[in-house]
């Protein structure tokens, strides 16, 4: 148990937190939810202790281990993924070797009765019952277990981690705190980068193996299946509800209702009681009476109603202009890097208006298939596009290529031509970058305004072909149900690529699988085809039971 006692946090003069308290128990599965700013990335490193409060306290017990993943990692590029992720053993490793270094010294040393040798006879009884106590591990089996659930290849484990991206480093940093089975992970956005399988795999982790979670994370579809308690902060307060995220929406939304009733009811109040004081304030008979009512208002304790974000992103895709009836026409198609053939033989038609997912592993050739629609790669086989396809791309990195010492009104004036340069302003408000904001340089962006500021790009030229490759990384969940909403209205013809479930359920109403070398079609929505998935793996299962 981890107790949060009095916590109150100030940055230059500004409360971000006053007198929060609350307990984290044992499998206690806790959502931390609130608004971007509200302090939750914040309230996360001083329970990882990375951080200490203005005022107040975090008290656990001595043994208590806490492992946290932040957003974004610094790490080393000294050892291969299996030997990186190894290091997760390294107290118990270090522990055997200290233990045969002690008793070594014993066998050869004469002095038994110097207070030297009862020192290190204490030091190795006190480290043996330690290194006993701990359940016998066969370390490769752990580790080669975690990094596969997490989506690596046998191959990549004598891979050096610096041929792999941040988001694979954050799965070896993942890897190892799932290893070290602390009392307590802190998961900062751990879903992002991590394709649909590995994040069901992760799910599966946290629920049956971890002890106390506590994560952020914009993933709905993950943050109701792993949590069943939410903490919300807001205005520098907690509210601790009891429920999944799903439920917590239904009880903040009651709340708030009855918040707003009881500000409603005050403020009527204070109003005639102003009116009163007002009225009779210069009539002698009254004054004990005004004088009484004008010392109760200002001891009156004025009803806050929680701040909502009422922030709005106003997003609509141009009318998309006419293309043929088929907007993409693959015919096996092949790719291959050297001795690595990425897919073989691929198929897959697309018609205009459809809006389709392109789902699998990482590595499986869904980005390598939208490269080859962009015509950016060679490739064997044929691919057509129809008749007039004009093609909007976010590509997964597109953040990352804006300018970063341009400010946001510089970043959309260089691209913007015509008439909508009159209404880069009114764009830049819609999308919350409005004022000020708009003269801010893009390099001090989070990486959710650098991902909005980057959608802008697509709004500024007609298409009839959006083409999004991991769109929601490092959105909040009302910007992705915005722009989940603007692509139900897209009338052109939609491929997205991403993991998140929630964002594509509802939205894509057909489904490629990239997994073999091979690209499947499969007729469901994104919700049907992973019901159907998971009867394949049982009747998998049931074959090799047999």
């Amino acid at each position: 148990m981890i107790s949060i006692d009095g916590l109150g946090v100030e940055f230059s003069g500004k409360t971000l937190f006053s007198d929060v308290s609350f307990v984290i128990n044992e499998n206690d599965k806790v959502a931390l939810m609130g608004k971007n700013g509200a302090g939750k990335s914040t309230l996360l490193k001083i329970l990882a202790g990375i951080n200490k409060p203005t005022k107040g306290n975090v008290s656990a017990p001595k043994e208590y281990v806490i492992a946290y993943l932040p957003q974004h990692l610094l790490t080393e590029d000294n050892a291969t993924v299996f030997d990186e992720t190894a290091k997760a053993f390294s107290e118990i490793s270090g522990m055997k070797a200290e233990i045969e270094e002690l008793n070594h010294q014993l066998t050869i040393r004469t002095d038994y009765e110097s207070d030297e040798y009862y020192k290190i006879i204490e030091r190795v009884s006190e480290l043996s019952e330690k290194f006993y106590s701990i359940e016998e591990t066969n370390i490769d089996a752990e580790v080669e277990k975690v990094l596969l659930g997490l989506g690596f290849l046998r191959e990549d484990f004598t891979r050096p981690t610096s041929e792999f991206s941040g988001g694979w480093r954050m799965r070896i940093e993942l890897a190892k705190i799932l290893l070290r089975k602390p009392d307590l992970i802190l998961l900062d956005e751990p879903t992002n980068h991590m394709d649909i399988e590995s994040i069901q795999w992760l799910e599966d982790f946290l629920i049956n193996n971890a002890k106390a979670v506590v994560v952020i994370s914009h993933d709905r579809a993950f943050v109701d299946n792993i949590t069943n308690r939410t903490i919300e902060v807001t205005m520098g307060r907690i509210y601790d509800y009891k429920a999944k995220y799903s439920h917590y929406l239904e009880l903040r939304k009651e709340r708030r209702a009855q918040q707003q009733k009881q500000f409603d009811e005050q403020q009527k109040f204070i109003a005639e009681q102003t009116e009163f004081i007002e009225r009779f304030k210069g009539t002698f008979s009254k004054t004990l009476v005004v004088q009484s009512r004008v010392k109760m208002l200002e001891k009156l304790e004025i009803i806050e109603v929680d701040e909502v974000d009422t922030s709005a992103l106003k997003l609509k895709f141009p009318p998309a202009p006419r293309s043929g009836s088929y907007p993409v026409v693959v015919n096996e198609l092949t790719k291959k890097y050297g001795d690595h053939t990425v897919f073989e033989k691929a198929s897959l038609t697309i018609e205009r208006g459809q809006k389709v997912a392109f789902v699998g592993k990482n590595g499986e050739g869904k980005s390598t298939m939208i490269k080859a629609i962009m015509k950016e790669i060679d490739f064997e086989g044929s691919l057509e596009l129809g008749h007039n396809v004009q093609i909007g791309y976010f590509a997964q990195n597109q953040a990352a290529l804006l300018d970063e010492n341009l400010t946001i009104f510089e970043t959309i004036d260089h691209i913007a031509v015509g008439d909508i340069r009159t209404k880069i302003k009114d764009i830049l408000g819609a999308f919350m970058f409005g004022g000020e904001n708009s003269t801010k340089k893009v390099k001090v962006l989070s990486g959710g305004e650098k991902t909005r500021l980057a959608m802008i790009k697509l709004l500024l030229e007609p298409v009839n072909l959006l083409i999004l490759d991991e769109p929601t990384n490092h959105l909040d969940m009302k910007t992705k149900d915005i722009i989940k909403d603007a692509l139900k209205a897209f009338d052109g013809t939609l491929i997205l690529v991403s993991h998140d479930r929630d964002f594509l359920d509802g939205l894509a109403t057909k489904v490629f699988e990239f997994g073999n070398k091979r690209v499947k079609e499969h007729f469901e929505d994104v919700k049907g085809f992973l019901a159907k998935k998971k009867m394949e793996s049982l009747r998998e299962i049931e074959k090799k039971a047999l």
